[in-house]
């Protein structure tokens, strides 16, 4: 049974500021679900249909609570237009940026990222290559918004999302180069990378500000062969990870 007070909370997370007053995220989908109870999240609740719980509740611990629900009360608490067999509220982990180890190849830094499917498909991306830390600067958006949830398909439960100064973890950090995407930079594919570095994006529109660009020790592009005007920040945020990649790889 499905109380007024558990709808008015989980649609309330919607919002970065419920999010944070109460220490909660909401993910929806059997992949999520998936992905999440085999990491080191912590999950809260598990709402879900009867049917999905006949053939998966032995996947839930006891000291998680677990509600069946009917289709209809499913459908009041997705924010999608059909609803998933399966919604979970998760603890907000507790990461501090001055806890890092950086022992990954690559640390993302984002700077002023806006779109939640932008940061969801580079905490996706980051997954795919590896990457375990991705830190963001204060003013982008926040990583447990639901459509940044959904788009990371799952991969929310493998990286690490930070937030804080991006100058002072650079200065802080004055041994591991600064590699930034910017327009005027030497060709990426011609660049000889470093292992354990710092790649910085910038705002889906202005890019990285004049201040990080000081901080900047390898400015790197994307050779242009066509017409655009320009790539989305997750696009090239991707292919900056997969020339990284390589490189370990060879």
């Amino acid at each position: 049974m499905l109380t007024k007070n558990q709808v008015k909370l989980i649609l309330s997370l919607k919002d970065k500021k419920a999010r944070q007053q109460h220490g909660l995220f909401v993910a929806e989908g059997i992949k999520a679900f998936n992905d999440i109870m085999g990491s080191n999240l912590r999950v809260k609740t598990v709402y879900a249909s009867k049917e999905w719980f006949s053939v998966n509740r032995h996947m839930i611990p006891d000291k998680i609570e677990a509600i069946e629900l009917e289709q209809n009360e499913l459908q009041k608490i997705s924010r999608h237009q059909t609803p998933q067999d399966v919604l979970m509220l998760i603890e907000i982990p507790e990461l501090n940026v001055e806890t890092i180890v950086f022992s990954s190849y690559v640390t993302l830094l984002l700077e002023t990222i806006q779109d939640p499917g932008n940061l969801g498909t580079i905490i996706r991306t980051a997954d795919w290559y590896g990457i375990k830390n991705i830190i963001c600067s204060t003013d982008c958006v926040d990583a447990y918004n639901p459509k940044t949830v959904d788009a990371t398909m799952g991969s929310i439960a493998r990286v690490n999302v930070f937030y804080g100064e991006l100058i002072d973890v650079i200065e802080k950090h004055p041994s591991i180069p600064v590699y930034g995407a910017v327009l005027n930079g030497k060709s990426i594919y011609a660049e000889q990378l470093l292992t354990k570095v710092f790649l910085l994006t910038g705002n889906e529109g202005k890019g990285i500000s004049e201040q990080l660009r000081q901080k900047i020790t390898h400015p790197v592009m994307i050779p242009r062969i066509g017409q655009a005007e320009s790539l989305n920040a997750a696009v090239a945020t991707s292919i900056l990870c997969d020339h990284f990649a390589r490189q370990q790889l060879i």
